[in-house]
């Protein structure tokens, strides 16, 4: 898996106290980006967050390239609907030869299990170059090919959304290549924000766990007051 921050909003904190502080003030959010202290930026945003008003939070956004992930990943990541994605195309692009295929932890430590997965992601690829030596279209030889293929994506989140995603995916209930994303998607965006993502991830970092009886059991470490 590799996944790269490419864009975000400059000194998003900033942007986001500044649209935040525009509706009680009698200036415009222009010169509140430029006035505003550090530390009035952040009695701002300990407000809104701590408050739940958190729309301000819409106005800073975050884009991510993710190479070498599955398609299953990508059909959860593409269920968190408050966002823009474009994905590499199995209908434009061919695979000439082999392709790559995300292989689970727990399939690979188990020398059968392994075996077998091999065994059926190469029966699929055979299938698939077979449908397309005969004329199938690869738009519809690729109905073979199997969840496991890695693919690319591109994925633009606003700050709200994107806290929502990492408070979901973060959490060790979560799908496991998921939360491996998740957890690098945070560590992209905590030096950009920090106070934002002071206490971003699964929801035991600030305080009870939300899955309730379906807890891990094995929270993560609590994260530091908001100042």
């Amino acid at each position: 898996m590799d996944v790269r921050l490419l864009n975000h909003t400059p000194d998003p904190e900033r942007a986001i106290a500044a649209a935040a502080r525009l509706c009680y003030a009698p200036v415009g959010a222009a010169e509140l980006l430029e006035q505003m202290s550090d530390q009035a930026v952040r009695r701002v945003l300990k407000t809104i967050i701590t408050s739940g008003h958190t729309s301000a939070l819409e106005h800073a956004s975050y884009t991510f390239a993710i190479d070498g992930v599955s398609r299953a990943l990508t059909h959860q990541l593409v269920r968190h609907r408050l966002a823009s994605y474009n994905q590499q195309s199995q209908r434009y692009v061919t695979y000439e030869s082999e392709p790559s295929f995300v292989v689970p932890p727990v399939i690979e430590a188990d020398l059968t299990a392994s075996e077998a997965f091999a065994s059926a992601t190469q029966a699929a690829f055979d299938a698939y170059r077979i449908l397309l030596d005969a004329g199938v279209p690869a738009e519809d030889a690729r109905y073979v090919l199997p969840n496991a293929m890695e693919t690319k994506i591109v994925v633009t989140m606003n700050v709200r959304e994107l806290l929502h995603f990492l408070d979901l995916r973060c959490c060790k209930r979560a799908q496991w290549e998921i939360r491996e994303l998740a957890l690098e998607m945070l560590a992209l965006a905590e030096s950009t924000a920090p106070y934002i993502f002071l206490d971003a991830g699964a929801s035991c970092r600030r305080g009870p766990c939300r899955e309730g009886k379906m807890t891990c059991g094995d929270p993560y470490p609590k994260a530091a007051k908001r100042e």
